[in-house]
């Protein structure tokens, strides 16, 4: 029988570095659905974007005090000014986190006498770790929450559910869905083709209004879910399903646009060496999510 000795390729940080890095790229998370960028510091000085001009137009088409109107910029008087208007910006500053775990020690004798396995098993749980701890972020700060995993709307769109989901004589899944969609175009925002995220029950109480009370057929599965996260697509909308996500809560918004990654640094792995004991394998990946476009999400509370 050949043994794998501790300086072999297959278990040098090298290799574990590609094996992390290769499983890392087939969990879905969150954070494909962000808009991802670089920062080379970890406090990030950004700004965020007030209403969409369009709507804060619209919003000045009634009289104000000095009976000043938007309307006049459509009609206006032979060499009077222009009618001015302004896009107006918050700024923010935001700082990077770190997302941080290792394996146990693990000894040269059970390198030494067990498959690859021991090795390959810890290093996809880690990695599993930390992209659970960073979707965690990407969801609180997509949902504005106070506590980790509590959303807390104030910048961004929201409503309340007709009725809970599971109580079927009377909720209506389709309208809060369309509602939401109603929230963010108004906004100014297009949400055709917008993720609309939310728990396995969620999922399971949406499914039972569609195909039990409905008698729809199961709308068709993406053949890509795995490595997509989306399930299904339903007006417009693709449905991710995640236990990351909070019960009672559903959050339609635009990917790519409502939420930013910061990436400072990407998912990285070594492996730690203890001469004559065995070897630990530790994991990390330091960014920070950024809600640059709140008005291009929306919760629908009381879904549960």
């Amino acid at each position: 029988m050949a043994y794998d000795e501790s300086a072999e390729a297959d278990i040098r940080g090298l290799d574990v570095d590609k094996l992390v890095k290769g499983f890392g790229e087939l969990l879905p998370t969150f954070k494909n659905f962000t808009n991802k960028s670089t920062t080379s510091a970890r406090e990030i000085r950004w700004y965020r974007k007030g209403l969409a001009l369009a709507t804060a137009m619209n919003a000045l088409d009634t009289p104000t005090t000095t009976g000043v109107t938007a309307s006049l910029m459509q009609n206006t008087s032979f060499k009077a000014r222009p009618f001015v208007v302004e896009q107006a910006w918050e700024r923010q500053t935001s700082y990077i986190r770190k997302f941080f775990v290792e394996s146990p020690l693990i000894s040269i004798e059970d390198i030494k006498d067990t498959d690859l396995d021991i090795l390959a098993s810890n290093v996809q749980e880690l990695v599993k770790a930390v992209h659970f701890r960073v979707d965690r972020r990407v969801y609180d700060v997509l949902t504005e929450a106070s506590t980790s995993g509590t959303p807390n709307p104030t910048t961004v769109n929201d409503t309340a559910a007709t009725a809970p989901w599971s109580t079927t004589a009377t909720c209506n899944p389709v309208t809060d869905l369309l509602n939401a969609k109603q929230e963010i175009y108004a906004a100014g925002y297009d949400p055709e083709g917008a993720i609309c995220l939310m728990n396995e029950l969620e999922h399971k109480n949406l499914l039972n209004f569609l195909i039990n009370v409905k008698g729809s057929s199961i709308p068709p599965f993406a053949t890509e879910k795995v490595r997509s996260g989306v399930v299904m697509d339903l007006l417009g909308l693709k449905i991710v399903v995640s236990p990351n996500a909070t019960a009672d809560w559903v959050i339609t918004f635009i990917p790519q646009k409502a939420v930013t990654w910061k990436s400072f640094l990407p998912l990285t792995s070594v492996v730690i060496d203890e001469p004559g004991i065995g070897k630990k394998i530790r994991v990390w990946e330091e960014g920070e999510a950024l809600l640059t476009d709140p008005l291009a999400v929306h919760i629908l509370s009381s879904v549960s």
